[in-house]
């Protein structure tokens, strides 16, 4: 009888080549603790000055307190749409604050 022999499809991680990859980049990488300090600094601004009041309690509650659109569309009485609308356009808000520098 003729054994037939399974290989598995090789993922990134069996992969020797990218495991060397990962280790090179990590060994190289800059210092970038400044950039990510200056980018928190101007998320909290952004918040506080470009969100209404509205747009910071909901994405309070989703991120910050791990809400689901719907508990909290419930808790506040209102459509899943107008939560999840209210989200999208707080983020867009302050990607464009964060993507010009404030």
């Amino acid at each position: 009888m003729k054994s037939t022999r399974y290989n598995a499809p090789r993922t990134i991680r069996d992969n020797e080549f990218y495991g060397d990859l990962a280790a090179w980049r990590t060994a190289h990488a800059a210092d970038n603790a400044a950039q990510i300090e200056r980018l928190r600094r101007n998320l909290r601004l952004a918040r506080e000055e470009a969100l209404t009041k509205r747009q910071r309690d909901l994405l309070q509650m989703h991120y910050e307190q791990g809400k689901s659109v719907s508990e909290i569309a419930r808790e506040l009485g209102v459509q899943k749409s107008t939560v999840s609308r209210t989200i999208a356009r707080a983020k867009r808000q302050l990607y464009r604050c964060l993507r010009y520098g404030l």
